[in-house]
């Protein structure tokens, strides 16, 4: 029996369109381009909340954790931490099989509050500043500013083919699922968004996502503040 490989399968019309799956140079000329950019803000700001997590807690300044990438190829994806040395996982992947397996939004686990955040973990992870080290990830060419969020190998295994599809672009710091109802949209949802993200990536698509990930963001913060009142 042949082996289908992953450019062949993660299709749901039945065609493999091989092209989508490669990364086009816009996309890196945009990377870099915005980074460069955004680089006089992203630097004081970055030390700070360093400065701020090895002030709050013991324990190393970034978090490092497998993630599953583009063609299904493993990298270390770099965060702040915002959590407790050696915080248990096991709830988080509790969490992600009941999403999963139902028809519930993507709602995160500290939403609701979460014990294992360290003083102001909440905040750095609602303002989306955990994600900055992910920068050096996009520089690396492991990721991308626009994509789909990058997950963990646990997540990765409970996918079926159509949800592979995701894994046809680089993975991204913000995408099309976080700036359209991220906490609203149920697991289905959010991998059609992906799937659609993959086939139709354009220049003009990803501008849109980076100038709508500010609001959402906000929107996002001021949503987990009030849940935490």
């Amino acid at each position: 029996m042949r082996i289908i490989s992953l450019r062949e399968k993660v299709w749901l019309d039945g065609s493999p369109a091989v092209s989508c799956l490669e990364i086009p140079r816009w996309k890196r000329f945009l990377d870099i381009a915005c980074i460069l950019l955004a680089l006089p803000v992203l630097l004081p700001l970055t030390l700070l909340i360093a400065i701020g997590i090895k002030i709050l807690s013991r324990g190393p300044v970034i978090f490092k954790q497998e993630r599953v990438g583009h063609m299904e190829k493993r990298f270390q994806c770099l965060k702040f931490r915002t959590m407790i040395v050696n915080a248990d996982t096991s709830e988080h992947q509790r969490h992600l099989s009941r999403l999963i397996g139902s028809n519930l939004p993507m709602v995160k686990l500290d939403m609701e509050g979460d014990a294992r955040l360290i003083p102001l973990g909440w905040l750095i992870r609602s303002t989306g500043f955990d994600e900055l080290p992910q920068l050096i990830n996009v520089l690396r060419g492991e990721m991308s500013l626009v994509g789909p969020r990058p997950c963990v190998p646990y997540e990765h295994e409970k996918y079926l083919l159509r949800h592979k599809q995701r894994c046809g672009t680089l993975p991204g710091m913000t995408g099309l699922w976080q700036v359209c109802g991220k906490n609203k949209t149920t697991f289905e949802e959010m991998m059609k968004m992906d799937s659609w993200y993959v086939r139709n990536k354009s220049l003009w698509l990803d501008l849109v996502i980076i100038f709508k990930t500010i609001p959402a963001i906000i929107l996002q913060a001021q949503e987990m503040r009030r849940r935490m009142k």
